[in-house]
């Protein structure tokens, strides 16, 4: 495996993921009509900018920035916060994509929930709601006993990691749902 320097590796990505949001907006913008609240179909575009804002890049972020390189000594508790921050603003970018799709939906008279896409989504919304309570509670809250720390741990590694693979699935499906409709 190739043995990357942090820093860089970590501004690749970041530059990546801004790149990704500038195209998802761009795409939006000049192919499907630009942005409005008012229930139109200009409403919708503002679902794939926040969701892939939130769940892919911002959440994406938040994994990454907990993944400290061992060779770095200090306190955890600052970039603990931090992966906390980076994740409730990625659920509050997932949540206002929410809206802006049901928000579209109802105005225009389509069922809600009708897809794949839909219910993968929603459940990957969902996870990640739970997976946020509880690693605020275990981890960053005095509360928490060492062992529940320790028991704990690998469940949340392991649900962060499939979440994240969830946002990717539900981004692509989403796609695919699109492209189908306009075609």
């Amino acid at each position: 495996m190739l043995d990357l320097p942090f820093l860089p590796f970590c501004t690749l990505l970041g530059g990546l993921g801004l790149t990704c949001v500038a195209f998802t907006a761009a795409w939006c913008q000049h192919w499907r009509g630009g942005f409005s609240w008012d229930g139109s179909a200009s409403t919708f575009n503002w679902h794939p900018v926040l969701m892939v804002a939130g769940l892919v890049v911002t959440y994406g972020a938040a994994a990454l920035v907990y993944r400290l390189p061992p060779s770095w000594r200090g306190p955890k508790l600052p970039w603990k916060v931090l992966h906390g921050v980076l994740a409730l603003v990625a659920f509050g970018l997932a949540v206002l994509g929410l809206v802006a799709v049901f928000h579209f939906h109802n105005t225009q008279g389509t069922p809600n929930m009708y897809s794949l896409h839909s219910w993968v989504g929603l459940v990957t919304v969902l996870l990640f709601s739970c997976q946020w309570v509880a690693g605020f509670g275990t981890f960053l809250l005095p509360w928490a006993p060492t062992w529940l720390r320790v028991l704990y741990k690998p469940l949340h590694v392991f649900f962060g990691s499939t979440i994240l693979m969830l946002s990717v699935v539900s981004c692509v499906s989403g796609i695919n749902e699109k492209l189908f409709f306009s075609l």
